[in-house]
């Protein structure tokens, strides 16, 4: 009787971590960001080009963050480094090659030409809005916000994984867009909070 109660109590605990992250296995320190559209600075060196995306963050070696754009010629892009300018870029290459990626060169992201580019629809003020604070290719670890409580994830039907916070009027959104933008996040933009609600991971 003693062993049973023992064992269902490992089972609880066991259960109970598993519920409380049900992305354990998955999570990565490597930030491989999703982009819906180019930003400013726009300079930045180019890795490599695929027509598949890679399903494991590791194939990204040596590296702890890159930049994902999924062009209209299928082909999806990825980036390190953002800079002001050119010659910035182009003194940084050989470091990015010395690093295994011997195929990398400089490119003006704004050229490229985005697959699914977002496009900001007018806000509803009397509308529920989230805000986005990141996308990724692969789910990283929470405390990747940092000084941030009750950040939700989402993986849409693309399987990129979206963070998200907040819930508010669309009355509200300018308001909270700054606040997030000051505390670093200033890609940080609004969605309607319906339309990633099923796609929510609990």
């Amino acid at each position: 009787m003693k062993f049973f109660l023992l064992t269902l109590a490992l089972f609880s605990v066991v259960s109970s971590i598993d519920a409380a992250d049900n992305l354990a296995q998955l999570r990565t320190d490597k930030k491989i960001i999703r982009m819906q559209e180019a930003l400013a600075p726009y300079f930045a060196i180019q890795i490599i080009a695929l027509k598949n995306p890679p399903g494991d963050p590791q194939f990204f070696t040596n590296i702890d963050m890159a930049r994902e754009y999924p062009c209209q010629d299928g082909y999806y892009r990825f980036c390190v480094g953002q800079y002001a300018s050119y010659e910035e870029a182009k003194s940084q290459v050989e470091s990015v090659k010395s690093l295994g990626y011997q195929q990398a060169f400089v490119v003006n992201t704004s050229e490229y030409r985005i697959k699914g580019q977002v496009k900001r629809a007018k806000i509803d003020p009397n509308k529920t809005y989230t805000l986005q604070l990141s996308a990724f290719r692969f789910p990283v670890y929470l405390s990747h916000f940092k000084d941030l409580d009750n950040v939700k994830e989402y993986r849409l039907k693309d399987k990129i994984f979206r963070y998200c916070i907040g819930e508010f009027k669309g009355s509200e959104a300018p308001q909270e867009i700054e606040k997030y933008k000051a505390l670093g996040y200033k890609d940080a933009f609004v969605v309607e909070l319906d339309s990633y609600i099923p796609f929510q991971i609990e």
